[in-house]
């Protein structure tokens, strides 16, 4: 899918997978996080193909041009999680809303291990 925009020289359209590298290179730039993991087998098969680390536990959902971004990720073993989470959620926000103009309305912090 895409998230479609129309400004005063035109149409345009931003791939979700193009969303989701931005979200994922600013969520492994918090502190905090170590990896992110894709959320099922089928997922991590197609990541491991592709060879494309931003974009595997990421999942970017588009209705009526909001965005709704599911973050799957692992902590680092001693932080705050929910600290790095909001500080996390912020952070992919603005990542996201800078880089396409468009309206994130939540971004869902999924935390799937903790690594020391």
């Amino acid at each position: 899918m895409t998230v479609d925009t129309n400004n005063y020289y035109g149409k345009i359209s931003i791939a979700d997978d193009a969303i989701a590298v931005v979200a994922g290179f600013s969520a492994l730039e918090c502190y905090g996080v170590v990896d992110l993991v894709s959320n099922n087998l089928k997922d991590s098969i197609k990541y491991l193909i592709k060879k494309r680390p931003y974009e595997k536990g990421v999942v970017v959902s588009n209705q009526e041009n909001r965005i709704t971004i599911d973050i799957y990720c692992i902590f680092k073993y001693g932080v705050s999680i929910s600290a790095v989470a909001e500080s996390l959620k912020k952070s992919v926000k603005y990542s996201v809303e800078n880089f396409t103009g468009m309206i994130v309305d939540n971004v869902n912090v999924h935390v799937a291990g903790v690594q020391v």
